[in-house]
C-alpha cells in the first residue's frame, strides 16, 4: 500500500449527506490524502458534483461532517473554502467574460502601485505575474490583457484552471477539467498535476474519460445513486470494473443505432464566412443522416454552428432548408428566432451559460422553445406545461423529483438532457448538436447516441459537433472536417480513418504556418487582440 495512503489524511468527510426534494448523497464517508489523486466516478446524477461542492464550500451537507487537517472544517462559502486551501475547478465555469485574463486570474489580489492610496493596479506587475501563471498551464501565446469573452472555452477552461493553482492550495478538486483541451493542453495539466502531488497537495479527480483516470489517479471511489459502492487502489481496477460498478450493467464500445433510411438533402450551407474563422464552407446534410464535424479547438466547429443558427451574424454565405420532406428552399436566418421557425434547433456546448434557466424548474426550461404548446390566450397552462416536461422526462431518463425540480439542482449529464429535451418536443427538422456528451457519463453517452439513431430514423437531420473522433467514427454516416476556419473534407464512413481525419484536421495550420514564417519587422508590436490570435495559431502548430 502507498505509504501516503497510510499517513493522517489531510481531509475526511465522514457520513456526509445531501437532500433536496429527495435525498442525492447518503453517508459518504472517505478521506484524502497528500500527493495522492482520487479518482471520484459515477454516471451523472450520482452525485460526484455535489459532494464536490460540500466540499469546496458551494453547497451545505444535510447530514455528516468534514476535517480539515484535524480540525472541525465546515466552510459556509467557496472564498472561505479557498483561504483555507480548498480550491475547486468546476465544470461551469466562474470567469468574468467582460474583464481580461489578467484581471480574473488575480481579481481578489490585484496589485496595488506603491506609494498610492486610493487603489490604483499596478499594471505592469499583473500582467508579469498572469505571464508566469499562464505559462503554467500553456496559455504563453495569448496576452494577459485580452477579454476572457473573446476565448474559445477550451481556453476559458485553462484559465479556470490556473486561476485555482495560484497562492497556498492544500485540497485542490478537478471536475472534468479536460472535457474542452487539446492533447497538449491535457499534457500540461497533468504536469501541473505531478507538480502538486509533489507539493503534498491532496486531489479529487472527476472525469469520464477512463483512461485519464488510469493515466493520473492513486486511488478511484465509486458512487452510484449518491452512495458509495467502492474505493480501492485505481491498479486493482480494470476499465471494465469501473464501468460495471458506476453503471451496475455491462456497456460495449459498439452500438447499434438502428437502421438507416438516408434521404434526399435537408439542410445545405453554401459558402459560409466570418472573418478568419469561418472561411467559405459548404456542405450538404440528408434527412436520416448523422453528420459530423471534426477538428481541433479553435477550428471554427462552434462559429459554424453559431452563423448557422443565426446567433452571429455571416459576412456571406446561404442556408437552405427543406420542410415536412420538400424541396430544398432558401431561408433567411438573421436571429435563432428564424432559425427556429424553420426548423433548426441547437443544443449548445455552454448548456450552463447559453441553453439553460438555471434557477427556473425543468418544465420552464422544456416549455421555452415550446410555448405555443403549452399557451392559450397569451398564458401559459401550468397542467399542459408540466405533463409536456414529464413526456420529456420519461423519454430521455431525467434523473429528477419532477417537472417542478430547479434544473441547478440536476446533474450536469441531465441538464443536459433537459437542453435536448426541449427541442425533441419541437418538431424541428434540422437539430445541430455541439459537444452533446460533454460531461456526460459513459452510460448517458450510450442512451444519447440510440436516441440520435431513432431521431435519424424518424428523418431528421442532425449535424453532430465533437472533439471525440472516437465518438464521430462510432454515430455518424459521413464526418467534415474543420480546420483554420475551412472544412478540409468529408469522409464517408467506409472510407475515413482516424489518421486521416487527424491529417484533415492539421491541414489548414500547415497552410497558415507557411503564411506566418513571413519575416516580421523587428519593431512591428500587436495590440493584444492581434497578438493572441497570432499566438493562437502559432500554438496549435506547435502540437503537431
Amino acid at each position: 500500500m502507498d505509504d501516503r495512503v497510510t499517513a493522517a489524511p489531510v481531509l475526511t468527510v465522514s457520513g456526509i449527506g445531501k437532500t433536496y426534494v429527495e435525498p442525492v448523497l447518503s453517508d459518504i464517508t472517505l478521506d484524502l490524502h497528500a500527493g495522492v489523486v482520487l479518482a471520484l466516478t459515477g454516471e451523472n446524477g450520482a452525485g460526484k458534483s455535489t459532494l464536490s461542492k460540500i466540499i469546496g464550500g458551494l453547497v451545505d451537507p444535510t447530514t455528516g461532517t468534514m476535517t480539515l487537517g484535524g480540525a472541525p472544517y465546515a466552510p459556509t462559502s467557496r472564498r472561505q473554502a479557498e483561504a483555507l486551501g480548498v480550491r475547486m475547478v468546476m465544470q461551469e465555469l466562474n470567469l468574468l467574460p467582460t474583464l481580461s485574463v489578467a484581471e480574473n486570474l488575480f481579481l481578489n489580489r490585484l496589485p496595488q502601485r506603491k506609494g498610492f492610496k486610493f487603489g490604483w493596479i499596478d499594471r505592469a506587475a499583473l500582467r508579469e505575474d498572469a505571464r508566469h501563471a499562464m505559462q503554467q498551464v500553456g496559455l504563453d501565446a495569448i496576452h494577459p490583457d485580452t477579454l476572457v469573452g473573446e476565448l474559445g472555452i477550451g481556453h476559458q477552461q485553462m484559465v479556470e484552471i490556473a486561476r485555482n493553482l495560484i497562492g497556498d492550495c492544500r485540497v485542490l478538486i478537478l471536475d472534468e477539467p479536460t472535457a474542452m483541451l487539446t492533447a497538449r493542453e491535457v499534457d500540461l495539466l497533468f504536469e501541473q498535476v505531478e507538480r502538486l502531488k509533489e507539493r503534498g497537495v491532496a486531489l479529487v479527480y472527476i472525469s469520464h474519460r477512463l483512461e485519464e483516470l488510469r493515466r493520473i489517479a492513486g486511488r478511484a471511489a465509486v458512487l452510484r445513486d449518491g452512495k458509495l459502492v467502492h474505493i480501492d487502489a485505481m491498479q486493482n481496477l480494470t476499465s471494465d470494473r469501473l464501468v460495471t460498478l458506476m453503471v451496475g450493467r455491462d456497456i460495449g464500445e459498439r452500438i447499434d443505432l438502428g437502421e438507416r433510411r438516408i434521404r434526399d438533402v435537408a439542410l445545405k450551407v453554401a459558402g459560409m464566412s466570418r472573418g478568419q474563422v469561418v472561411r467559405d464552407v459548404s456542405f450538404e446534410v440528408k434527412a436520416g443522416e448523422i453528420f459530423g464535424i471534426s477538428g481541433l479547438i479553435g477550428a471554427g466547429r462552434t462559429e459554424l454552428m453559431r452563423l448557422i443558427y443565426g446567433a452571429d451574424r455571416a459576412d456571406s454565405g446561404a442556408v437552405s432548408v427543406a420542410h415536412d420532406g420538400g424541396t430544398l428552399t432558401p431561408v433567411k436566418i438573421a436571429s435563432p428566432a428564424d432559425a427556429v421557425k424553420n426548423g433548426i434547433a441547437l443544443i449548445t456546448e455552454d448548456r450552463k451559460g447559453e441553453g439553460l434557466l438555471l434557477p427556473q424548474p425543468i418544465a420552464a426550461n422544456i416549455s421555452l422553445g415550446n410555448i405555443s404548446a403549452v399557451s392559450s390566450n397569451g398564458f401559459v397552462d401550468g397542467r399542459r406545461e408540466a405533463a409536456l416536461a414529464q413526456q420529456q422526462i420519461d423519454a430521455m431518463h431525467i434523473r429528477a423529483a419532477g417537472p417542478s425540480q430547479p434544473v441547478s439542482e440536476l446533474s450536469g449529464g441531465n441538464q443536459q438532457k433537459v437542453v435536448i429535451g426541449r427541442w425533441l418536443a419541437r418538431d424541428s427538422t434540422v437539430l445541430l448538436f455541439d459537444e452533446p456528451t460533454r460531461g456526460i457519463d459513459v452510460g448517458a453517452k450510450f442512451d444519447i447516441y440510440a436516441l440520435m439513431g431513432a431521431l435519424a430514423l424518424e428523418g431528421r437531420a442532425l449535424v453532430v459537433v465533437s472533439s471525440d473522433l472516437r465518438e464521430l467514427m462510432l454515430i455518424c454516416d459521413r464526418i467534415g472536417v474543420m480546420s483554420a476556419g475551412r472544412m478540409t473534407g468529408v469522409f464517408e464512413r467506409d472510407s475515413w480513418s482516424q489518421d486521416a481525419l487527424l491529417a484533415a484536421a492539421f491541414a489548414g495550420y500547415t497552410k497558415r504556418d507557411e503564411i506566418l514564417q513571413e519575416p516580421i519587422l523587428p519593431d512591428a508590436k500587436a495590440p493584444p487582440a492581434q497578438a493572441a490570435a497570432g499566438g493562437q495559431a502559432d500554438r496549435t502548430a506547435s502540437d503537431r
